[in-house]
């Protein structure tokens, strides 16, 4: 089965010889490759090499990859916290959940490309169709805030994703 076929999927990044590139320790790279906000820049350009998909045009762009029939997919980390899938723009603090424009969102997408950065260097990866998140939220197994925990995602909704 071709990688695009998989919903489920794991890199490993040589920490080792990204530290020695970088001139710091392992450390310090496993720090800023489990943070999220940083670790997605990397991500992102390492799932187009893996699937063969084109990143977005710009980091403003309102999806980070596009698959080879056109579809458009939001990467997602899952850290220690979890994971969301709202808008960027409706997290952080002082932001708050806007669920029409959640929706707009998801009517966009394809999907999302979630990303366990947490075991870092191995990288686990679920492929996530925007129809399966339309379901959780229906069957109120996300947040109010279409937020879950890691350990959440982990235990419950990764099972269907098969």
């Amino acid at each position: 089965m071709a990688l695009n076929d998989r919903r489920r999927f794991e890199f490993v990044w040589d920490a080792g010889a990204l530290a020695a590139a970088f001139g710091v320790t392992r450390e310090d790279v496993r720090e800023y490759l489990t943070d999220g906000r940083r670790a997605s820049f990397m991500v992102e350009r390492r799932l187009k090499a893996l699937l063969g998909w084109q990143l977005a045009p710009s980091e403003g762009a309102a999806f980070d990859l596009r698959d080879r029939q056109g579809g458009l997919w939001e990467v997602r980390s899952i850290t220690e916290s979890g994971v969301y899938f709202t808008p960027s723009n409706q997290v952080g603090s002082g932001r708050s959940f806007d669920k029409a424009a959640y929706m707009r969102k998801l009517g966009a997408l394809s999907g999302f490309i979630l990303t366990d950065i947490v075991d870092f260097p191995t990288v686990r990866c679920f492929r996530i169709d925007v129809d399966m998140v339309l379901r959780w939220q229906k069957a109120g197994r996300l947040g109010t805030s279409a937020r879950v925990s890691r350990t959440r995602f982990l235990t419950d909704l990764a099972k269907d994703v098969s």
